[in-house]
């Protein structure tokens, strides 16, 4: 989901690391964490807020698989102090794909099983429209500390459904040995990326360029990149109409297919997700890479060919820094919770700045808080922070829709054929745009009153 460690799960996120083995069956595996630890180690959990009558009680956490198993201490630390309000972890197969398919279910069964979700950002509106998850109360939580563009991905026609949690934006990954022994800088524009990967990258033996351009969330996200840095856009005013027949669309296109078609595009870039691409440049094959985060930190360990000659920078656009699309993910209350006081608690305990330092440090994902990317000993620690800073607050979210897969899936399927050089650029906006006008972008209204 672009969630753990990245979005660019769901993208395979968008927002996070990739999965490293699923877990089978409905619920996974289910981590019940008891209260072992003195209520004293709850410090800085909100205080009980007023709630409605049989708002308060135990609850669910469903998210997908934590790799790093950060979350149970920090749901230890919880139970604690609310020993008369536990949460269950439920963690779901790391599959992006697999976990949204087990909570609709779940959620479309009429279930009040679960109470508090773990969405990628890209899944907020289709769950709202649906119905499926509840509005929540703006003054409730903190967020005019969160960077801003987080909160973004949050609403739904004008309402606040969820609260953000993680965050994610794509970077630009380069070999600062290469171009320093050049005199070259890491590229602002396309036709900066363009020159170096055609001319620099074949001198040291390197591939040009790599995204994430096999036909999954991934190239939805390369894509609406693209097309976004253009000044273009996907769907407009919330999937209400389709915005992708523009001059900006067809550049992004182009831009993409003339990188295949003369070969500072690797073929083999068209096979990638987010792990295959970080193999990639983490071999010293690649000249520059579009990954999350993440990257940073695996490809400068011990035993990575790179390790100490990379840097990233930020996405480049057509005529300067390009736009990033916003990954991550965010907190939801079911629309069937019985204890939804006890929920809007636990999400303003997550993402409280000392429990997001920990998502952080512990966990090794973006957090929102902004405060916290100004920090001289978390810079320290995360070098990249400054530079992910200013990719997020440049990011925009994903396309709004209440079909957002369906949107997804037309994007890949344009793109891949595109990026095959078997559709021109040209052709692949016409079609696109069929494609999206025939999808129902509006879904319903939800009928949970409005809290926000």
């Amino acid at each position: 989901m672009g969630w753990v460690r990245s979005t660019g799960r769901a993208t395979g996120s968008a927002a996070g690391r990739p999965p490293a083995g699923g877990v089978g069956g409905l619920v996974g595996r289910v981590v019940l964490v008891a209260a072992v630890l003195l209520a004293g180690c709850a410090q800085g959990a909100p205080p009980s807020a007023a709630g409605p009558a049989g708002g308060r009680g135990a609850l669910t956490f469903v998210t997908a698989g934590d790799l790093t198993d950060y979350l149970a201490p920090l749901v230890a630390e919880w139970n604690a102090g609310r020993p008369a309000e536990p949460v269950t972890l439920v963690e779901l197969p790391d599959s992006a794909d697999e976990t949204r398919a087990q909570m609709l279910s779940e959620l479309r069964s009429g279930s009040s099983r679960f109470d508090v979700l773990n969405i990628d950002v890209a899944w907020t509106s289709e769950f709202a429209a649906a119905g499926l998850i509840a509005p929540l109360e703006r003054e409730r939580f903190d967020l005019a500390a969160f960077l801003p563009p987080v909160v973004g991905t949050a609403t739904f026609r004008g309402r606040l459904y969820a609260v953000p949690y993680v965050t994610n934006a794509g970077l630009l990954y380069y070999r600062k040995d290469v171009l320093d022994a050049a005199g070259e800088r890491p590229p602002r524009t396309w036709a900066e990326l363009a020159r170096l990967a055609r001319t620099l990258a074949p001198r040291h033996g390197l591939g040009g360029y790599a995204g994430q351009f096999l036909p999954y969330e991934g190239l939805t996200v390369n894509v609406t990149e693209a097309i976004q840095s253009a000044g273009g856009t996907v769907l407009r005013e919330e999937g209400a109409g389709v915005g992708v027949d523009s001059d900006a669309a067809r550049a992004a296109l182009s831009f993409l297919a003339g990188g295949v078609r003369e070969g500072w595009i690797p073929a083999e870039a068209l096979r990638f997700k987010e792990e295959e691409s970080k193999a990639a440049f983490e071999e010293g094959r690649l000249l520059f890479l579009r990954n999350w985060p993440y990257v940073y930190a695996d490809a400068g360990r011990p035993g990575s060919a790179v390790a100490g000659r990379f840097e990233a920078a930020p996405l480049p656009g057509p005529y300067g820094p390009g736009t990033s699309v916003l990954g991550g993910s965010n907190l939801a209350v079911s629309a069937r919770s019985r204890h939804p006081a006890s929920a809007a608690d636990f999400l303003a305990y997550l993402t409280s700045e000392r429990v997001q330092r920990q998502v952080l440090t512990r966990g090794s994902l973006p957090p929102v808080r902004a405060s916290l990317y100004t920090d001289p000993e978390l810079v320290a620690a995360h070098p990249y922070l400054p530079i992910l800073r200013e990719s997020v607050l440049a990011a925009v979210p994903r396309p709004k829709s209440a079909r957002y897969d369906q949107v997804s899936l037309a994007v890949q399927a344009v793109a891949q054929d595109v990026l095959a050089l078997r559709t021109s650029p040209e052709e692949g906006v016409r079609r696109l745009t069929r494609e999206l006008a025939a999808i129902p972008h509006a879904g319903r209204d939800t009928s949970v009153p409005d809290g926000s």
